[in-house]
């Protein structure tokens, strides 16, 4: 379901006026950063996860691009996810912020312009769609290499630094998978084009080194919630011969969640669907998201909580209008 209200700058404005004009810097040149977020229904009502550390993220993504003095902190970011998701009146749905530079900023300098930001929600299921938390998905190796950590921040969710996503994904679609994996400039694996990635081995988990990916706050969750499980988890540079022979491989992202991959340049890997060790670590995922896992409490922000009903912001803003 489409948003009702987008947050621009403090302010709930109806979908249609929640406009840039076209002479954006960053719609010309990708100067801008981004979240995404989902919020989950619990026992509790709706509830965002990991909320602050999607904040804290946002912020850090702002500075590592440049900008300099910002006029929300992390606190202030996370009562703007809750009201938008309050105004639209969702029990689940993603939530994307973007810090964006608006006026100025034509010399290519982000000093020459100022930040704006707008959050949207809207209902949004499995990225990579429903059937594939079950089956699991095709990928290929992608011809493109992820980005050099010094030619472009890879810790930092830059709007521009996703053309390198869409040229890997938009290749392996065409070739018939349904997701790309990316290899870094030394030619080991690095991430998918938005997800981090996972190989089982023996019982044993291992993931891709951070330096040239980004640091996704849905990894570091499995890992802990593997680790609760009691599997072992290494971070380990990767090759792509040992996806091939791995027992199980897998990938997280908000938008993706935690999905199986069940062939890998057309070679299956392990039993050809979604494997033990995947299944166990989704299923704690999925408690943790929607309020029944231990650590629920601490990764779940209620949007209720000090937010105005949906119902008493709509009838707000249409007064206003």
């Amino acid at each position: 379901m489409q948003s009702k209200f987008i947050w621009m700058d403090g302010e709930l404005v109806p979908y249609a006026q929640a406009t840039i004009p076209f002479l954006s810097p960053a719609l010309h040149y990708g100067a801008a950063v981004f979240e995404g977020i989902r919020c989950y229904d619990s026992p509790k009502g709706p509830a965002i996860f990991r909320a602050r550390e999607h904040a804290e993220r946002l912020l850090a993504s702002a500075r590592i691009f440049g900008f300099k003095a910002l006029p929300w902190d992390a606190d202030e970011l996370v009562d703007a996810f809750r009201e938008t998701v309050a105004a639209n009146g969702f029990a689940e749905c993603y939530i994307r912020p973007l810090l964006y530079l608006s006026g100025g900023g034509w010399n290519l300098n982000i000093d020459g312009g100022k930040p704006s930001l707008g959050i949207a929600a809207w209902e949004w299921g499995n990225y990579l769609g429903a059937e594939a938390l079950q089956k699991g998905i095709r990928a290929g190796i992608s011809s493109f290499t992820r980005h050099h950590p010094n030619a472009t921040m890879t810790k930092a969710k830059i709007s521009g630094n996703y053309a390198n996503s869409i040229l890997a994904k938009t290749e392996s679609v065409r070739l018939g998978f349904d997701e790309a994996i990316m290899l870094d400039p030394q030619g080991y694996v690095a991430e998918c084009t938005g997800e981090n990635l996972f190989l089982v081995r023996k019982g044993r988990i291992y993931t891709t080194p951070g330096a040239a990916i980004l640091e996704g706050i849905t990894k570091d969750s499995l890992i802990k919630v593997a680790e609760d499980l009691g599997y072992a988890v290494s971070e380990a540079p990767l090759s792509r011969d040992q996806l091939y022979a791995a027992d199980e491989v897998f990938v997280c992202g908000t938008a993706a969640e935690v999905i199986a991959l069940s062939e890998i340049d057309h070679r299956v890997i392990g039993c050809g669907s979604t494997g033990p060790v995947c299944k166990a670590v989704q299923q704690a995922y999925h408690a943790a998201v929607r309020g029944a896992h231990p650590r629920s409490a601490a990764w779940l922000t209620p949007v209720a909580a000090q937010v105005p009903l949906a119902a008493d912001r709509e009838a707000e803003l249409a007064s206003a209008r």
